[in-house]
């Protein structure tokens, strides 16, 4: 390894925790940061002592991974440099500025993992900054974390895996979900069932999920289009107007919980220079990698859902294989083990991509949003003002479009609004979403305050 820097691993979820065991195994002691209190990543997040539930009721089917993965950080907990609750704002060449309790560090490393993992995918729905309107994975996180609910009566609308198992989740602690809001239909798609038999367990699971709120009462309604999210006396969420076969439906609701699939976290993998390529069914530019990997810079790895999004399980392989591709480059190489781990992924891609054709991105509702739709919130950006930058100017870059605009130049940076704004602009210029390209990841990335700032930087190590 370079200059006897350390292999820094970022993201403690299941591709960090398997790029880290499987490196720890071999020798090395790396460094693994993380934004979390506890490692786990979002599958596997769970509440501080005293608030503690038990795994089935935290994790149901995936209680038995999580118990195993975290007596595997267990173990190798000595073996490591663990940062958590550290996060990434910046880098430059061979390091990483971190911050952690209004303290920013310096972290040098000799190789780099990135696991950063994946976000909530969203299409903005009009009056969805209403106080009690969460994303599906805020909603997680409360009960996760927290062990609270968003609302007693709630609402669960968007697409994907993910709407189904949050709701039913939900009705396991004792929410009343007042029903399942699907924007696609997944019933329909029966030219994906052979991929997705594939899947095993996690189809069997998703089955289970789909057919328990149906035993129990929740409805699931299919191809709805959101129109207006509704406001009480006090402007918080009160229910929520649909259209459903050309008649429009009214619920209500104290809480609603929004999402459209997920989205890879890739700004890291931005600022780092890797090149990226534009996915078609993820609608998503991502790193380019080859099949282990191994970015197009040298010495930066990529693993898990911010590489693409394929699932804990195959997050867990990805980190696994990374690890043993750092370990091949210093000429430790595994070839068997790798090439069975290769395998594996290959017969869940072939799962993931008939999954993504059953709950496909609703890219015409992205692109159809009402004029008077807040698209970005951190800069209250309408979909009327980005359509009319587009138009004023003939231009439908979306960097040209954020220098017009302010798009995405607030506290997210253009992680909830960019995809959707993709989408709108690439519309109204006639383009292909490619086209409207992405924008461009700038430190800090995440926010800081000046005062953490100002402390001046200190090695992490």
């Amino acid at each position: 390894m370079s200059g006897g820097d350390p292999i820094v691993i970022v993201g403690a979820g299941p591709a960090g925790v398997s790029a880290a065991r499987t490196l720890v195994a071999a020798g090395h002691k790396p460094v693994l940061i993380d934004e979390g209190v506890f490692p786990g990543g979002q599958i596997f997040r769970r509440p501080p002592a005293p608030l503690r539930r038990s795994d089935r009721d935290l994790y149901g089917f995936d209680a038995g991974r999580a118990c195993r993965m975290r007596d595997q950080f267990a173990a190798i907990l000595p073996s490591i440099a663990y940062r958590a609750e550290t996060l990434i704002w910046g880098v430059e060449p061979g390091v990483l500025h971190l911050a952690r309790r209004n303290e920013v560090m310096r972290q040098p490393w000799g190789r780099l993992i990135v696991a950063t993992g994946a976000m909530d995918r969203i299409v903005p729905i009009n009056g969805w900054t209403a106080p009690g309107v969460f994303t599906l994975g805020g909603a997680q996180i409360a009960l996760k974390a927290q062990a609270s609910t968003i609302g007693h009566d709630v609402i669960f609308m968007g697409s994907g895996p993910l709407l189904y198992l949050v709701a039913y989740q939900y009705a396991r602690a004792g929410a009343r979900v007042v029903a399942v809001l699907e924007s696609g239909r997944p019933l329909r798609q029966v030219s994906a069932l052979p991929g997705l038999m594939v899947g095993g367990r996690i189809f069997a699971k998703g089955l289970y999920y789909m057919a328990w709120l149906r035993t129990h009462g929740v409805p699931i309604k299919t191809d709805v289009q959101p129109l207006e999210i509704l406001k009480a006396s006090d402007g918080r969420v009160a229910g929520l107007l649909y259209r459903q076969s050309k008649a429009e439906t009214t619920l209500s609701c104290d809480a609603l919980a929004i999402g459209f699939g997920l989205t890879s976290e890739t700004q890291l993998a931005d600022l780092l220079g890797v090149d990226f390529r534009f996915d078609e069914q993820h609608r998503q530019w991502l790193p380019v990698t080859d099949g282990d990997g191994r970015s197009s810079v040298d010495g930066v790895y990529l693993a898990g859902d911010g590489l693409a999004i394929r699932g804990s399980e195959v997050a867990a392989m990805t980190g696994e294989l990374a690890a043993l591709a750092v370990l091949a480059d210093a000429g430790r190489a595994d070839a068997s083990r790798a090439a069975r781990l290769r395998r594996g992924l290959e017969r869940m891609d072939r799962f993931r991509r008939s999954l993504n054709k059953v709950f496909p991105f609703p890219q015409q509702l992205a692109a159809e949003l009402p004029n008077e739709t807040v698209i970005c919130r951190c800069e209250g950006l309408t979909a009327h003002a980005l359509r009319d930058a587009v138009g004023a100017s003939g231009e439908c870059d979306i960097n040209r479009i954020k220098a017009f605009t302010r798009l995405g130049m607030g506290r997210c940076q253009g992680r909830i609004c960019g995809l959707v704004a993709a989408e709108l602009i690439a519309a109204k210029g006639s383009v292909h979403v490619s086209q409207a390209g992405r924008l461009r990841g700038q430190a800090p990335i995440k926010p800081l305050t000046l005062t953490t700032l100002a402390g001046g930087a200190r090695d992490g190590i």
